[in-house]
């Protein structure tokens, strides 16, 4: 349990506390077992123990792709994706508007909130694959932009 260290008149003790019950404990003194009683009700502390449950790796047959764009790419083409489930509530682009970075393209209503998903990049778009009223999940495909 708790290991102490003591010096009583220049000899050294190692003292450890092995059991503790509400009068009584059992201590090992330098490697000697002893039952000690005390006058008073012991209370022995309570540390919470953090529990993690262990990671799970994830089931999905799709690996994961990168959310940036790689160094060859065209710089200003992509997608727009669903960041989380919900229902389409309005489409502010139409094919063949000019976007541009923080341009806000789609209302998603998800979880009783209304959540605007803007443009992170500049462009030309090329499809919409949502209408409004759609349901969506996270990663959907919503908006081509060239």
């Amino acid at each position: 349990m708790k290991n102490y260290k003591f010096k009583i008149n220049d000899k050294q003790y190692e003292v450890e506390i092995l059991n503790m019950d509400d009068t009584t404990a059992k201590v090992s003194v330098n490697g000697e077992t002893y039952q000690v009683e005390v006058d008073r009700q012991l209370k022995s502390t309570k540390t919470p123990i953090l529990v993690r449950s262990v990671a799970v790796p994830a089931t999905d047959a799709a690996s994961a792709s990168p959310r940036t764009s790689s160094p060859a790419a065209p710089k200003g083409t992509g997608v727009i994706k669903s960041p989380l489930p919900g229902t389409i509530i309005d489409v502010f682009v139409k094919i063949g508007d000019k976007v541009s970075i923080g341009q806000k393209l789609i209302c998603l209503e998800a979880m009783k909130m209304e959540n605007n998903i803007n443009s992170d990049q500049e462009g030309t778009v090329n499809a919409i694959q949502v209408k409004k009223g759609d349901a969506v999940l996270e990663g959907d495909l919503l908006i081509k932009i060239s």
